[in-house]
């Protein structure tokens, strides 16, 4: 679940299409949603009898006295793949907000030269604040976007507590500590699914979502249910169709 919009290269100023960055993301945020809905079927399709059959047809094993049984594995499995879905996530929103980024500071260059063509050294300058927005930390990119374009990211605590969960998953065990509760002594993330009167899929329009909230007390262990990690890729999406939204309006005349 690697496969990721191709960012714009820093190195090279071009004139830049939000529409059709916007829809080369969203078809890769598209990927994403299939290719879990994929493994979470396949991984359904497994079988103890299967498993054990494989093992013993192989013969040899690197170490036998190591070996897991299909339960052991199953766990693993879902670990890796929470892991897996959690950072793909985090990945995208960083390419999301990366990508955008360029387009905003060469709005503002073109907005505060007043004229209709970036000038060179106009150019250097978008891309030398864009090879600082890349080096930031995650939360040092929302508040540049917000502080220096006025663009607000409305997922964006969610997106920060998906950063927490992997912290957790990574490094503590997949147990929830201290350091990544809310001020309401949570992790709290705002999920996106489906509106409950939907029958078919459809677009991630606002009438068409709804929103919930997932919670972790201190010390509690982070599960996702399938639906739960289907929902992390969804939110991505919002998140992203939001912005792509936001960013528009900047870019107007009008604004």
């Amino acid at each position: 679940m690697s496969d990721q919009p191709t960012p714009p290269n820093p190195g090279q100023p071009r004139e830049l299409n939000l529409q059709q960055m916007a829809n080369q993301f969203m078809a890769g945020v598209q990927r994403h949603f299939d290719m879990l809905a994929f493994n979470l079927a396949t991984r359904g399709l497994g079988s103890e009898n299967t498993y054990n059959e494989l093992i013993s047809r192989a013969g040899v094993m690197p170490v036998p006295q190591l070996h897991q049984n299909f339960e052991q594995m199953q766990a693993h499995a879902r670990d890796l793949l929470l892991r897996q879905v959690i950072n793909d996530a985090l990945n995208l929103t960083v390419t999301c907000l990366n990508n955008t980024h360029l387009f905003l500071a060469l709005i503002k260059e073109k907005r505060e030269s007043g004229g209709n063509e970036l000038t060179q050294e106009q150019q250097k300058a978008a891309q030398q604040a864009q090879q600082e927005f890349i080096k930031v930390r995650l939360e040092d990119k929302f508040d540049r976007i917000e502080t220096t374009y006025k663009v607000m990211c409305e997922l964006e605590d969610s997106i920060i507590s998906l950063a927490f969960c992997l912290q957790a998953l990574v490094t503590q065990g997949g147990v929830v500590r201290k350091a990544q509760l809310g001020a309401n002594q949570q992790l709290e993330l705002e999920l996106v699914h489906a509106a409950p009167s939907l029958k078919s899929p459809h677009n991630l329009q606002p009438a068409n979502i709804r929103t919930y909230t997932k919670s972790f007390s201190e010390e509690e262990r982070i599960i996702f249910s399938d639906t739960d990690l289907q929902s992390v890729i969804l939110t991505v999406g919002v998140f992203a169709r939001q912005l792509f939204e936001s960013v528009a309006k900047y870019a107007s005349p009008e604004a």
